[in-house]
């Protein structure tokens, strides 16, 4: 099959890009924005608030060596499902979750992930995470893009600060 995109909001975009970097068959990861109303949103117009887009990932995938469903294993375990606010430290919209279907494939694969996941008992609150069609995605700054190997130290302590890791770690086991 053709290379495929799985797009994935997962609270800040930095947190989302190492975990499917350099898995098999990934060609690309591409921290952006998308979800929204305005073209060719900046870092700032999307914090204000006022755009309508989510900070997200686009992923470029050969699904001949990595499936989409197992996109979709790794997502699950990047985020708190349950957080309808934003994620971790990160507050408000533009820092929630949602699975950005690009094909009816997708569409039925993500609903049944977030079924299976409500249905596993694993967490007590309801799974927030929304499952839309894709809309225009637009790539961000470059100082954005592969920030934990351009900035490692500072990536690790927003990790470990914005208590991702530690929620991640409690949930998953270690990462």
């Amino acid at each position: 099959m053709a290379k495929q995109y799985a797009t994935f909001a997962g609270g800040c975009f930095w947190c989302m890009v190492k975990p499917f970097d350099e898995m098999p068959g990934i060609e690309s990861v591409v921290s952006g924005y998308t979800g929204g109303h305005v073209e060719n949103p900046t870092y700032e117009q999307v914090c204000s608030e006022t755009t309508g887009h989510l900070e997200a990932v686009q992923i470029t995938f050969e699904d001949t060596l990595y499936s989409y469903e197992q996109l979709l294993a790794v997502y699950w375990t990047l985020i708190d499902p349950t957080d309808a606010g934003g994620q971790f430290y990160d507050r408000g919209e533009s820092y929630t979750t949602a699975i950005f279907y690009h094909n009816e494939e997708q569409h039925q694969l993500a609903e049944q992930s977030k079924a299976d996941l409500a249905a596993s008992g694993k967490f007590q609150q309801p799974i927030a995470v929304k499952i839309l069609p894709a809309s225009p995605f637009y790539p961000a700054e470059t100082y954005h893009q592969q920030y934990y190997k351009k900035n490692p130290m500072h990536y690790e302590r927003y990790a470990v600060g914005s208590g991702r890791q530690a929620f991640q770690a409690h949930h998953w086991g270690k990462q």
